[in-house]
C-alpha cells in the first residue's frame, strides 16, 4: 500500500486485514505518523478494540473534529468484531459514505477464514484496503533486502538476504530485530554479507535451500547431489525440494524463452530481483535440456507420494540422470 504520506492524500477510511501482523503494524504507524505530528497526538489519536467499544462510544470517537491539527486519526484494532453488530457495521458503513472532515479512520482486522459477509466486500471496495498476507518462503530474501533498504539504509547481500531467512525463519518481526542489529555493526549505507549475518549471532545452515537450488541452475549437480543428506538432516523433505526445484527450473525456462522481461512479468513483487540474478544460470540451458528436467522432476514428485523409496534416493536418481546427460552432451 502506499502510504497517505507517499501519495498526498490523507484522510477517509483506511482497512487494513490479513494475517501478517508486522507489516500491519508498520502501515498504521506510517498512516498516524502521516497525518500526526508528534505534539498534536495526545489530542487527536483514539485507539480503540473493536471487541470492547460500544457503538455509542465508536459513533462518538469518530465524530470529534480535530483539536489544534488538521486531522484526527482513530484507529481500531480488532475490527472484525465489528461486524458482528448490525448497529456497530452502520456506522463505518455510514462513514464509507460521507466521511467526517478533518477524519482518518483505520480499521485494522483479519477477516475470518471462509467469511464472504458483505461488511467485509464494502470495506475492501469502498475503503482505502490493503491485505497483508503473510509472505511465502520464497519471498522473505526478497522483503529482507527491500526492507533493510527503505528501513535502515543498508544494502542486504542476496547470499546474506538468503541465509539469514533461513536461519531466523519466516517472523517478520525477528528478522526486523536482526536488521537493526546488522545496522549498528555495518552503519547507515553498509553493504551486509554472509559474514555480517554470522558476526551479529545468526547461525546459518550449513545448506540453505536457495543456494542449493542455485546450485542446480549453475549444473553443480554433483554438488547438488551431495548436499542432499546435509538437506535432510536439517529437516527438508523430498516433497518440498521437488517444489523448489521446479519452480526454480520454470524461471530458468521462462528466462530462455523470453528473457529477463518475461520472468519479471510473472514474479511476485518481492521476487521480482531473481529476474537479473538468475539470468548467468539460464545461459547454461536449453529449452529441451530443461523441457527433460521438469518431466522427469515431475515422476519424482509422484514417486515421492505414493513409493516406497527413500525421498534421498529418487532425488539421487534424478541427479545422475542430469550428470549422465551433461557428460555425453560435453
Amino acid at each position: 500500500m502506499a502510504s497517505a504520506s507517499a501519495t498526498g492524500r490523507k484522510g477517509g477510511v483506511f482497512f487494513l486485514h490479513g494475517e501478517d501482523e508486522f507489516r500491519k503494524e508498520r502501515a498504521f504507524a506510517d498512516l498516524i505518523s502521516a497525518h500526526l505530528e508528534p505534539g498534536v497526538r495526545d489530542f487527536n489519536l483514539d485507539v480503540l478494540r473493536g471487541s470492547d467499544v460500544s457503538v455509542e462510544t465508536l459513533a462518538s470517537v469518530i465524530g470529534t473534529p480535530p483539536m489544534m491539527a488538521e486531522w484526527r486519526v482513530v484507529l481500531v484494532r480488532d475490527a472484525e468484531a465489528l461486524a458482528a453488530s448490525a448497529r456497530t457495521r452502520a456506522v463505518i458503513e455510514d462513514v464509507l459514505e460521507r466521511t467526517p472532515p478533518g477524519l482518518a479512520l483505520i480499521l485494522v482486522a483479519r477477516i475470518p477464514s471462509g467469511s464472504k459477509a458483505k461488511f467485509w466486500t464494502t470495506l475492501t471496495r469502498k475503503a482505502r484496503s490493503t491485505e497483508f498476507a503473510p509472505l511465502s518462503q520464497d519471498d522473505v530474501p526478497g522483503w529482507l533486502m527491500s526492507w533493510a533498504r527503505e528501513h535502515y539504509q543498508i544494502e542486504v547481500d542476496p547470499d546474506a538476504a538468503h541465509g539469514l531467512a533461513a536461519g531466523v525463519g519466516a517472523d517478520l518481526g525477528i528478522l526486523d530485530q536482526e536488521l537493526a542489529k546488522l545496522r549498528d555493526r555495518v552503519g547507515a549505507g553498509g553493504r551486509v554479507g554472509t559474514a555480517d549475518v554470522e558476526a551479529a549471532g545468526t547461525r546459518l545452515p550449513a545448506q540453505d535451500r536457495w543456494r542449493w537450488f542455485d546450485l542446480v541452475g549453475e549444473r553443480r549437480f554433483r554438488e547438488a547431489r551431495r548436499a542432499l543428506p546435509v538437506l535432510a538432516d536439517q529437516g527438508e523433505s523430498g516433497v518440498g525440494l521437488v517444489i523448489g526445484l521446479g519452480a526454480h527450473l520454470l524461471r530458468l525456462g521462462l528466462l530462455v524463452s523470453g528473457g529477463a522481461a518475461a520472468l519479471e512479468r510473472v514474479l511476485p513483487p518481492h521476487q521480482k530481483w531473481l529476474a537479473k540474478r538468475l539470468r548467468p544460470q539460464a545461459r547454461g540451458w536449453t529449452e529441451p535440456e530443461l523441457r527433460t528436467a521438469l518431466v522427469e522432476l515431475a515422476r519424482v514428485d509422484r514417486l515421492l507420494k505414493s513409493a516406497s523409496f527413500s525421498d534421498e534416493h529418487l532425488l539421487e536418481e534424478w541427479f545422475l540422470a542430469l550428470e549422465a546427460r551433461s557428460r555425453r552432451a560435453a
